[in-house]
């Protein structure tokens, strides 16, 4: 099985302009936007319920915490939630909910889906069937040779191409934290003789109208 192609910039955004052009484009956008921006899988999508995003004040998390039930593996895993990510998030619940502010969407039942479907407005999409969503969501945006996969194949990539530059970050990290270790253990030191006990450690888009929820793909 051919691995999926990675999007370029240019294709990514063709795709999120087709998205804005049909049904549903705020859920669209933001179900893609998962796969490319946070790295999940299809199948961690299709599972994810409105609490895994939704504070109780009413806004984003920037990061999701996925059960094991959630994940490929036997164990669950977090994801972080950058911020351009957040804003497509946040301005599709807004639409989901025809609300503008969000925290009163905790009194309602946020055990749902996150992304729900005509026919399964609570289950949701399954794996398979966004996986096939996602596959003409691509087709039909111009885009050929992308499935399920390229948005995180995509991810993954862009992290693998940023490993020079966060080994240089890491190096300079660890000269500065050999200095800060010095002062620590000089105050730690000091504190100790001092009897005063243990020293803790230190530790874009714009609005869309709200659409009914009718889908190509259930």
């Amino acid at each position: 099985m051919a691995q999926a192609r990675v999007l370029t910039e240019r294709e990514l955004k063709k795709v999120l302009q087709y998205c804005n052009q049909h049904k549903h484009p705020t859920r669209n956008r933001a179900m893609l936007l998962m796969t490319h921006l946070a790295g999940l899988r299809v199948r961690e999508v299709s599972a994810l319920k409105v609490r895994d995003v939704l504070n109780d004040d009413g806004e984003i998390k920037d990061e999701v915490h996925l059960s094991a039930d959630q994940t490929k593996g036997s164990r669950g895993r977090t994801v972080l939630i950058p911020k351009r990510l957040q804003i497509e998030l946040k301005q599709y619940l807004i639409t989901k909910y025809g609300l503008e502010k969000l925290a009163v969407v905790h009194f309602t039942d946020t055990s749902i889906a996150l992304f729900p479907t005509q026919k399964y407005p609570k289950r949701g999409f399954t794996a398979n069937t966004l996986a096939q969503h996602f596959h003409y969501l691509y087709q039909r945006a111009g885009v050929t040779g992308a499935s399920s996969h390229s948005g995180r194949r995509g991810f993954i990539t862009n992290l693998a191409d940023k490993g020079g530059e966060i080994m240089n970050a890491k190096a300079e990290i660890r000269r500065t934290t050999i200095a800060i270790s010095r002062l620590l253990a000089q105050a730690r030191n000091l504190i100790d003789n001092a009897g005063m006990g243990h020293f803790p450690s230190l530790q874009p888009p714009s609005k869309f109208t709200n659409v009914p929820l009718r889908d190509d793909l259930d």
